[in-house]
């Protein structure tokens, strides 16, 4: 299943993972170190990310590695610029109702 990328960043804990994978590709059992969480619960978390793109799974030997892809994030950005510029207008423009309102008085 192709799961969204808003899912992904809707959890603290799988923010957390992209936080640690924007620093270092990290062994799937370091990531799950730095959590209090279970390892099986982190594996989820894992397997979302996954599933949107968000993370890449390389093998090398025996291990298992976390590397973070920063593509589908553009997505989000894109997304909030959006609704950035919607509200910088909105905002402006009831800014000059206002002050339209303070020189009519």
């Amino acid at each position: 299943m192709r799961r969204d990328v808003f899912q992904a960043i809707a959890d603290p804990n799988r923010r957390a993972i992209i936080d640690l994978l924007a620093k270092e590709t990290l062994k799937l059992n370091e990531v799950a170190g730095h959590f209090e969480v279970s390892r099986p619960a982190i594996s989820k978390h894992i397997k979302i990310l996954v599933e949107c793109g968000l993370i890449k799974i390389k093998q090398k030997g025996r291990e298992r590695y976390c590397e973070l892809r920063y593509l589908p994030l553009n997505e989000v950005s894109k997304w909030i610029e959006h609704h950035n510029k919607f509200w910088d207008k909105k905002l402006a423009a009831l800014k000059k109702h206002i002050e339209n309102k303070k020189t009519n008085r």
